[in-house]
């Protein structure tokens, strides 16, 4: 397991001016007189899969960019379950609702393990004042995650289960490389797509017999889609 690398908080490990992800990212539009406005400092932390990054209702002091990995969005529902409502991946932003509230309205947790840049408050809000161009980003950001979020929920909360896993497959390819698909524990697929355990070991099993996926690693994480056509268009009939 990855260490936590809490004893650098604050220090200042950053280098935002040579970031590799930089152009995915909020200072992507930044000139370099913007960043002699940065004061406060900013932090390249690590953190293990599991380990959780922000807790629902905890105050929001920060933003945090994600260099690496894989996060899951986590709130629950009314009846206390726990409901997956989006995954986040390399360039997303996590905790925008820390520009308009005190608090972070969902659990952020770790699925792999991760590599994120901690960014406080108070640099987004002095670049936001004196830099037009972050403020721009921010809205193209926050408008981003809300459509995903919607798109999670209309695409993956509806129709049967082959239905619902075959949508996530096919969600979480790779952005250089479609033919691979990187999953998570079954658990974690059934609170992103509302279904039991069994019900996703049974999907996914079924798809692994039908020659439409297959397994790439012993874990059960991830999967060469090799019919994606297929997997789009289900059989009819199915639970």
């Amino acid at each position: 397991m990855i260490p936590i690398k809490t004893e650098s908080a604050w220090r200042g490990t950053a280098d935002c001016r040579n970031c590799g992800i930089r152009d995915m990212v909020l200072f992507a539009d930044l000139h370099e007189d913007d960043f002699n406005l940065i004061h406060a400092p900013i932090d390249d932390l690590e953190y293990a899969g599991g380990q959780p990054v922000v807790r629902l209702g905890e105050t929001a002091t920060s933003l945090y960019t994600l260099r690496s990995g894989m996060i899951k969005l986590v709130r629950n529902t009314v009846d206390g379950r726990q409901r997956i409502v989006r995954v986040l991946r390399s360039g997303d932003v996590i905790g925008l609702e820390a520009l308009m509230g005190p608090t972070y309205d969902s659990d952020a947790v770790a699925l792999t393990n991760v590599r994120v840049c901690r960014l406080p408050l108070q640099v987004i809000q002095r670049l936001n004042r004196e830099t037009p161009r972050l403020h721009q980003r921010l809205l193209e950001k926050w408008h981003r995650s809300l459509k995903e979020a919607d798109d999670w929920l209309a695409e993956l909360n509806f129709g049967n289960a082959r239905q619902r896993v075959a949508g996530l497959i096919l969600k979480m390819r790779s952005t250089t490389d479609a033919g691979i698909a990187t999953l998570f524990s079954r658990e974690d697929m059934g609170a992103m797509l509302d279904l039991k355990l069994e019900t996703v070991s049974r999907t996914l099993s079924a798809f692994e017999r039908e020659g439409l996926i297959e397994p790439q690693d012993k874990q059960g994480r991830l999967y060469r889609v090799v019919d994606a056509e297929r997997l789009v268009a289900p059989k009819a009939g199915a639970e």
